[in-house]
């Protein structure tokens, strides 16, 4: 049978040759067309017929515009129109292939350090959960770069040249409120759920296999509506700003960087990538911020250099209907209040319903993920703040210097505002920092996603109805043997399978497979492990093949949205109508003792019917109906009446079945369903065994791997992370959404002094992010590396010293080679892709 890595090579050959025939068609096709597919708009000189309406003379205000304004308008030679198409196909080829190997280098270091330091292995939890044991930093950084979508970089712009000042800070503000409220849910799903590694094994603990079917395609929604907002903001500034590119070899390159290292190193790749890509991502929104407002190179195309120029031009560039006052530096901002609220809405689903995040939570410990999440939001909103601030208001105040915008609407829909302000002010620079950006951003989220799916299609379809390791299972059962976990008066024979990791039999395996040089291993001999143990390798083996298709099933879904003319503004619009009904079931799942299964159902369905029905009647009221569907649906009130009515009868319809289902629930019932979700466990690495340090159990491995503390030990355990999660999500929605939005709407419009401030605190938050996510995560994970490397020189040299600082080995007798193996099993080393445990080295 074929490995799926050849498979995976064989498959991008066959593909790299018809984008790149593809690609020879559009250059011979260009030839005789009078525009190629890859431009946006091509440049209009000044003696071009076009004729513009006049550039305004006076601010919105009434006064005369600066003399720096009339000065620069009078001297422009040229009108620039349109992104140009100037890197070549090589060049992005080299670009591409560069990143990818980088790439694809850090995910075999991440690997190795897994390998060697941590003693962990190619096991399946271990690729979904990257160890349950990543710090603050990596958690953050992850959450950054994950939630860094290419639309974050582009349409963060494109609201700040639409609505001013309001569009960058609703972008930012809009979506790191989610981030901050998931710590929530993240610490509930360690203290409920510490077995789990996805949203959807809770709902069908809880709720029974119906339930978990609807939630599983919301799940798949959910994915499927990223991928597309990836793929068409990738493929948007890729076909923009190289020549001859056509829109196959665009998704071709794409699924080749994501897929490549995502199926080398697993979940915890992605940590290690996602570091050194959300650091490019900083360096070159500060190498831009400088750009504009410094300019110390003295850059001739670039007519700024400081924020007092760019108020002067963006004062006298008249807004669009809905600002107050004609005025880019209000918020008062009709525009900007609705995209808002669609933000904050959609936001919900796309971070709540998307398995990625709930993903980043089970990698980390319980305290270590809260403050992930709380800092991870507090860094990202710098991203949209600082980067939309700076490009979105330099487009408009290079449209005022000109008199002419810069864009078509078109354009600005695509995305391609950032594009154009970097290839004007910064040349190829420019250029290639855009496409570093956007392929940072497409990598890190891409690759997330197909760890979503994969993870949901292992965990949640093949586990579960495609090829159950015991297919009768019923809940409360131990999946090894099949008897009651606690036993009950009907069912009085308990389970008592002990723990693997003081399991002889697994050791005798582990010893007959390690002897063994070949691929092919001796199968397991325990009785009470072995089968399980080669249903896991299979299962990872079927991870492989998930994650080879799911890649290149985003190439054609890149396809169909080039094809139907889907732009960035409509989909990150819709995204909200589709998956925001599931938002307050899913998280009622996790915090509502009483929600039933109907309320579940009826719900998510309801609220998604209601929301689409809603929002397609207002659309057929515009002029062409719904034969003008992508342009009248893509309307803002219609988005914005589907986006309030899905998430709010969803949640509304939720609530009300479920109590009316629930409303009475005795002490024992609750803490039943509870045990449901504590049920969900793996046998081979029980949660009781990853998280002891944080829950004080010093002989988990003298017991079976279903002893565990109660529940209200573990609730008392993880109060102050959970303290903090309500503290600063509560803390920093409401400075978020009501006082600072109050404070700036009584600041209208902002006056020289109030614009230097502003932009001053988007670069200042921009620095002192950047900062953080750069220098934080690198030392604590320089730190862990080193703390487990002297661990492992201290047990090599001396088993005695292992006993004093792992209390859990049974005597002071233990042989040299089994206290290094009970070392290795207390630091959570798992079974190695052929089963064995990796101890260390004699």
């Amino acid at each position: 049978m074929l490995r799926p890595r050849i498979v995976w090579l064989l498959l991008l050959v066959a593909c790299w040759c018809s984008a790149c025939a593809s690609a020879q068609k559009t250059v011979s096709d260009g030839a005789s067309a009078p525009a190629t597919s890859g431009s946006s708009e091509t440049s209009e000189k000044s003696d071009a017929p076009t004729a513009f309406p006049p550039p305004p003379t006076v601010t919105p205000t009434g006064e005369k515009c600066s003399e720096l304004v009339l000065e620069t308008r009078a001297s422009r030679t040229e009108i620039l129109r349109g992104v140009q198409p100037t890197v070549s196909m090589a060049e992005a080829i080299a670009v591409f292939a560069g990143v990818g190997i980088f790439a694809s280098l850090i995910a075999y270091g991440f690997h190795m350090v897994r390998k060697h330091i941590y003693n962990d292995a190619d096991n399946l939890d271990t690729t979904f959960d990257a160890g349950g044991k990543v710090s603050i930093g990596l958690t953050a950084t992850t959450i950054v770069s994950q939630w860094t979508w290419s639309a974050t970089l582009l349409q963060s712009s494109t609201v700040s040249s639409l609505y001013g000042i309001s569009g960058p800070y609703w972008y930012a503000g809009g979506a790191t409120i989610q981030i901050i409220l998931f710590a929530v849910l993240s610490i509930q799903l360690k203290t409920r759920a510490p077995g789990a590694k996805t949203f959807l094994q809770v709902i069908h603990a809880r709720f029974g296999p119906r339930t978990h079917q609807v939630y599983c395609v919301f799940a798949f929604l959910t994915n499927l509506v990223v991928m597309m907002s990836l793929t068409i903001a990738g493929t948007a500034v890729l076909n923009s700003l190289v020549a001859d590119l056509s829109p196959e070899m665009a998704a071709m390159m794409l699924a080749i960087v994501i897929g490549g290292y995502t199926l080398i190193g697993g979940l915890g790749a992605t940590f290690y990538v996602s570091y050194f890509n959300t650091a490019l991502i900083f360096i070159m929104i500060l190498m831009l911020v400088v750009e504009v407002y410094y300019n110390p190179a003295d850059n001739p195309n670039n007519p700024f250099g400081s924020s007092e120029r760019i108020f002067d031009f963006v004062e006298c560039w008249k807004a669009p209907p809905g600002n107050k006052d004609g005025s880019y530096l209000t918020f008062l901002s009709q525009g900007g209040f609705i995209f808002g609220i669609v933000n904050i809405v959609g936001n919900f689903g796309t971070v709540f319903c998307d398995q990625a995040y709930w993903q980043s939570s089970v990698a980390a410990k319980p305290l270590q993920g809260v403050w992930g999440f709380i800092l991870g939001g507090l860094t990202w909103f710098a991203i949209p703040f600082c980067l939309a601030t700076t490009l979105g208001l330099s487009y408009l105040a290079m449209s005022s210097a000109q008199g002419v915008a810069m864009l078509s609407d078109k354009d600005v829909a695509k995305g391609l505002v950032a594009p154009m302000v970097a290839q004007t002010l910064l040349g190829r620079t420019g250029e290639y920092a855009m496409l570093f950006l956007i392929l940072m951003a497409v990598m890190s989220t891409g690759s997330a996603e197909i760890i979503a799916v994969a993870s949901i299609v292992i965990y949640d379809v093949y586990q579960i109805y495609l090829k159950p390791f015991r297919a009768e299972l019923a809940p409360g059962e131990c999946i090894l043997c099949g008897h009651r976990v606690r036993p009950t008066n009907e069912d009085p024979k308990r389970c008592m399978c002990p723990s693997m990791q003081r399991c002889e039999p697994c050791r005798q395996d582990d010893a007959a497979r390690a002897a063994v040089d070949s691929l092919v291993k001796p199968h397991y001999t325990c009785s009470v492990h072995g089968q399980f143990r080669e249903y896991q390798e299979r299962l990872l083996y079927y991870k492989n093949w998930s994650i080879v298709w799911t890649t290149f099933f985003s190439i054609p879904l890149c396809i169909f949205c080039w094809a139907v003319d889907l732009d960035l503004a409509w989909t990150y619009y819709f995204t909200g109508i589709l998956i925001s009904s599931a938002v307050v079931p899913i998280a009622l799942s996790i915090l509502w003792v009483r929600v039933s299964s109907r309320g579940m159902i009826g719900g998510a369905v309801g609220g998604c019917v209601c929301g689409i029905t809603s929002w397609l009647v207002y659309a057929s009221t515009y002029p062409g109906g719904l034969a003008n569907f992508v342009v009248n649906t893509g309307h803002q009130t219609p988005m914005l009446i589907g986006n309030i009515v899905s998430v709010t009868v969803g949640g509304l319809v939720c609530i009300a079945v479920s109590l009316a289902d629930n409303w009475r629930m005795t002490p024992e019932q609750m803490e039943h369903e509870w045990e449901k979700t504590r049920d969900i466990d793996n046998p081979l690495t029980p949660w009781v065994h990853v998280y002891r340090d944080c829950l004080d159990i010093s002989e988990a491995r003298n017991v079976s791997y279903h002893e565990r503390p109660p529940i209200d030990g573990i609730v008392r355990r993880f109060r102050l992370a959970k303290r903090t999660a309500y503290g600063a999500g509560v803390c920093l929605t409401l400075l978020f959404v009501v006082i600072w939005t109050s404070s700036m709407i009584a600041a209208h419009p902002l006056d020289s002094a109030g614009f230097l401030a502003w932009t001053t605190l988007s670069r200042g938050w921009g620095f002192v992010a950047a900062t953080f996510i750069i220098v934080v995560p690198l030392l604590q994970e320089l730190y862990a590396i080193g703390h487990k490397w002297r661990k492992q020189q201290l047990v090599r040299s001396s088993p005695s010293d292992c006993l004093s600082l792992q209390s859990q080995c049974t005597s002071p007798t233990h042989s040299r080679a089994d206290s290094a193996e009970v070392l290795a099993a207390e630091n959570g080393a798992a079974p190695t892709e052929n089963g064995t445990r990796k101890l260390p080295a004699e």
